[in-house]
């Protein structure tokens, strides 16, 4: 990244995290993405549960395989291939309870609110309540003006790449474009939009000056 480059991403940064800071989140800004790596890394208190989310972001960086060896942390992880989709679905229950929960955002506004789309509605769940802490990871990337062009990114951008990447028998899958579609697959059901939290500081947004995820 050139220099101009890197110092704009921080400034819009800034202003990001003190957005969130109005709201009670929390937020920091990595330049590249092995320092929010190592950052985020060192937010994982030992003896921790944490809660694997689906996140391109996390796993295009290999986030997953260093927080396995971590002292004494418990990695809750329904995308294991060995498990089946009822495990899967209970390990999704289980992690409402975790210590910590990992993920990503689909959109984040210059004003701070987080934007996004599930499918089941276990990470908008767990993003709204249940795990005590919840770290967010995003590039970025995924920063937009306002709420409008959230939804827009989410829909028109995030979710057809996801159906690609998931294999989805999904009309966007074809086209590269959504269609509203009602198919039993749709992974575009459930919206959250958090402005803001009770609980001070428990989301934390690490925002990073590289490209992540979708």
């Amino acid at each position: 990244m050139d220099a101009v480059r890197e110092r704009y991403q921080e400034k819009v940064a800034r202003h990001i995290i003190a957005e969130l800071g109005k709201k009670r989140m929390a937020g920091s800004f990595a330049p590249t993405i092995v320092q929010a790596k190592e950052e985020v890394l060192k937010m994982i208190p030992e003896g921790s549960t944490v809660y694997r989310c689906g996140s391109t972001s996390l796993a295009e960086i290999g986030f997953w395989e260093a927080v396995r060896p971590l002292p004494g942390v418990t990695v809750i992880d329904p995308y294991l291939p060995e498990l089946s989709p009822e495990e899967g679905l209970e390990q999704r229950r289980r992690g409402l309870s975790a210590d910590i929960m990992i993920s990503s955002t689909n959109a984040i506004t210059l004003t701070g609110v987080l934007v996004n789309l599930d499918g089941m509605g276990n990470r908008v769940a767990a993003l709204s309540f249940g795990p005590k802490k919840v770290i967010l990871v995003a590039g970025m990337n995924k920063v937009v003006p306002d709420l409008e062009a959230a939804f827009k990114r989410v829909k028109h951008h995030a979710a057809p790449l996801n159906n690609i990447r998931y294999g989805l028998p999904n009309p966007c899958v074809e086209t590269g474009l959504c269609s509203d579609c009602r198919t039993p697959t749709r992974i575009c059901n459930m919206w959250s939009v958090i402005e803001g939290h009770v609980v001070k500081d428990r989301i934390h947004v690490k925002l990073v000056g590289e490209p992540m995820g979708y």
